[in-house]
């Protein structure tokens, strides 16, 4: 049967198959990671800098969402490397990963942010507190709450987004899979096991944020 020469191909490649996961997994975690936090700071300049940042920080936002991925990522690797700037294929991928997240991010900051009545702004500005106490103590609270769950989606799509490292050689789970069906020819069941496999990381990441969304809620 198929199904079963499926499994016997996946068990007999496993090592490979799960170096493509942990590859997955490290570049989709250190692209959200990265990507979020220069998400967060896009988001603050979008909101508080002045008119001509806030231009600059438009046009890389609107530019880096506007580009397909696909295209972005071929962009880092190759153009990158005529400007003088030598990344490996991996680097060059979550470089361009972490550029597509923060872009997101920081739209979805900057529409959490300006939800936030500007009257609490000015409160702790009259109590003496910095702008960085005020952003930690006072703004960032209530933000999460709006920021988490569009963050959630922003980070589902990368995990997504990272099966096109492979068309610059990073040997990342769908690679890994390919690289076992061209030896096999079982496209169907093998494609099927790799989707589920990013389905299972995805829903994941779903429930650990609708956890971490029950502990922020504000208790009614």
């Amino acid at each position: 049967m198929e199904i079963v020469r499926a499994f016997d191909a996946i068990w007999a490649a496993r090592w490979p198959i799960l170096d493509g996961i942990a590859n997955t997994l490290l570049i989709s975690g250190l692209s959200i990671l990265f990507g979020t936090a220069l998400g967060v700071g896009v988001g603050l300049l979008l909101s508080y800098g002045g008119r001509i940042v806030r231009f600059f920080v438009r046009v890389y936002s609107d530019f880096l969402r506007g580009t397909p991925v696909f295209v972005l990522i071929l962009a880092c690797f190759y153009i990158l490397s005529v400007i003088g700037l030598q990344l490996t294929a991996f680097q060059a991928g979550i470089f361009a990963l972490m550029l597509f997240c923060s872009s997101h991010v920081g739209e979805i900051v900057r529409g959490a942010l300006q939800a936030i009545p500007p009257g609490q702004t000015e409160a702790a500005k009259s109590i003496g507190l910095t702008f960085r106490t005020t952003f930690f103590s006072v703004l960032l609270p209530q933000a999460l709450r709006q920021i988490l769950p569009t963050w959630v989606n922003t980070a589902t799509e990368i995990v997504k987004a990272s099966t096109l490292l492979s068309i610059i050689g990073v040997v990342e789970l769908l690679l890994s899979v390919q690289q076992v069906i061209s030896r096999t020819y079982l496209s169907l069941e093998l494609y099927f096991f790799a989707g589920f496999v990013f389905f299972l990381i995805n829903f994941v990441i779903e429930k650990a944020g609708r956890i971490v969304e029950r502990k922020i809620a504000i208790p009614t």
